[in-house]
């Protein structure tokens, strides 16, 4: 009953994140969105990390599993990327880089104000 209380935590910010896309056609996905609301839930402390902890701990060790489907999607639509090797080879690599800078400079900037404290 616990991991259900906490995954029902995790979706109802989801949820809550497609329903504000929707509502406010925003062209941010919604699943984003509810990622910045329980982003912000944990940092006023509406929500404690003790409160969804278990079941996120759950989600990344299994995080290559959810990729499956993204892989599966990717050689059906084999064709599609026929001749355009150069410029998705490209496109693979600049987000990758783009995002290990990102996540390098976000734990940088966290561990700084934790520091601090």
């Amino acid at each position: 009953m616990k991991y259900l209380k906490q995954l029902m935590i995790i979706l109802v910010t989801y949820f809550a994140g497609q329903v504000l896309q929707t509502l406010l056609h925003l062209p941010v996905p919604g699943s984003v969105i509810g990622l910045v609301l329980l982003f912000l839930a944990l940092r006023k402390g509406i929500i404690k990390v003790e409160m969804i902890e278990d079941v996120c701990e759950f989600l990344l060790s299994n995080m290559s599993f959810f990729f499956i489907p993204a892989g599966v999607g990717l050689i059906t639509s084999f064709a599609a990327l026929k001749g355009n090797w150069f410029g998705f080879i490209t496109i693979l690599i600049t987000s990758t880089a783009v995002v290990w800078i990102i996540t390098a400079s976000v734990i940088q900037l966290f561990r700084k104000g934790n520091s601090h404290e």
